[in-house]
């Protein structure tokens, strides 16, 4: 499993760690379905050139083909590398689909539906959720 160089390579990237586990999780940017060049990409800003990280669209710098945020990120795979409770240190490559799954929310003490990426420990089947964080 390769890792990234930079954050310029990922469309996400994340670390998550709590007193049993810990998992870093990162998607490579995926290649223009249309020109097969370019790796697809948040449309830029013309004046800062920096990206337009709240844009619902991903647009290759190539052809300027472009594609919407839900769809696109569908077809991405996220790889996976883990350390489990259990000891088990691992890696596993999954679908970057994010589910609505029930969470306990300590600060509120209620349960909630938040999105997250779901995949289970190779050795013990413990249940590991990525959420994404909220603000």
């Amino acid at each position: 499993m390769r890792e990234p160089k930079s954050m310029d390579e990922c469309v996400y990237f994340t670390k998550r760690k709590d007193s049993e586990s810990f998992a870093k999780v990162w998607v490579f940017k995926g290649q223009c379905p249309e020109c097969k060049i370019g790796l697809m990409g948040k449309p830029r800003d013309s004046k800062t050139g920096r990206a337009k990280i709240r844009s619902n669209d991903y647009v290759c710098p190539e052809c300027n083909y472009t594609a919407e945020k839900s769809k696109y990120e569908e077809t991405l795979t996220a790889s996976i590398q883990y350390e489990c409770k259990c000891g088990n240190k691992s890696g596993i490559e999954v679908p970057f689909k994010r589910k609505k799954v029930m969470r306990f929310d300590e600060e509120d003490q209620k349960k909630r539906s938040v999105d997250a990426l779901v995949f289970n420990c190779s050795k013990c089947d413990q249940r590991f959720l990525i959420t994404k964080k909220m603000k």
